[in-house]
């Protein structure tokens, strides 16, 4: 595994971050760290991240890290609601989104800054933890697809398998004993060449998405040694509530005898 150095200004949120929640996920997992020379030193860039447990954003966060970038996440606004932790959050360089909401702009506009002023912006292009039964990729949201299209920056899309081990989705108890194995790996830049300029065209908008979610899924493909259903997992189309946890939902149906 190639590590770099960062060499940004790291802030007290993060060294804050290094120094403990590094040292804990080092003791608790067992990790195979692959190309993550691809993701730019040093620049603006979006990486994107297929989503299957509330624990995959600290090991991410980890992969990026030792490969010499802060991350900067889209951040579900809930998060920030609490002083302590929005204190926290902000100083580290998060943005707070309001999903499924008029709102979400703000957020938008923030990343594209935060792209313009050369971060390393993580972005989950799902939206939240998926809903596939077999923990595929579900159907990406346009936000990477406009953020990449506006800014023209590389689109790196970085797949993984075995967090679900330690925590599935949704679970409230983490398995860390025996150490779980994460394998992560880094994509080439997502080709978006003939498409960038062409911001407001729902056309573009959509075919950027779909190439984004081709690359992530072609990666988590070669990670499971599988291959993935050949129509994406739809939430909307299929009734299941987009955010929050659908099984809940599911058990008050049975509950109430709908």
């Amino acid at each position: 595994m190639k590590v770099r150095r960062v060499r940004q200004k790291r802030g007290w949120a993060v060294d804050l971050a290094v120094v403990i929640l590094k040292p804990a996920l080092l003791a608790t997992t067992r990790r195979t760290w692959i190309d993550g020379e691809k993701i730019p030193a040093e620049g603006g860039c979006i990486v994107v991240v297929n989503h299957m447990s509330h624990v995959d954003p600290l090991l991410t966060a980890l992969f990026v890290y030792d490969h010499g970038r802060i991350p900067r996440y889209l951040a579900k606004s809930g998060l920030f609601k609490n002083k302590a932790l929005a204190g926290f959050l902000t100083s580290a360089g998060q943005i707070p989104v309001e999903r499924l909401s008029r709102t979400a702009i703000g957020a938008y506009d923030a990343a594209v800054a935060a792209v313009r002023a050369g971060e390393c912006v993580v972005v989950y292009p799902e939206g939240t933890l998926t809903r596939d039964p077999g923990l595929w990729p579900m159907t990406g949201k346009s936000g990477a697809a406009r953020i990449a299209l506006e800014t023209g920056c590389p689109v790196i899309p970085v797949g993984h398998w075995g967090v679900q081990k330690i925590l599935a989705p949704y679970a409230s108890r983490p398995h860390l004993v025996p150490r779980q194995h994460v394998t992560m790996q880094a994509g080439d830049p997502v080709d978006l060449t003939d498409l960038v300029g062409r911001t407001r065209s729902t056309e573009a908008i959509n075919t950027a998405t779909a190439r984004i979610m081709a690359a992530l899924t072609s990666i988590v493909e070669e990670l499971r040694g599988e291959t993935a259903p050949a129509e994406r997992f739809d939430p909307r189309r299929m009734g299941v509530q987009q955010i929050g946890n659908p099984n809940k939902r599911t058990a008050r149906k049975k509950k109430d005898g709908r």
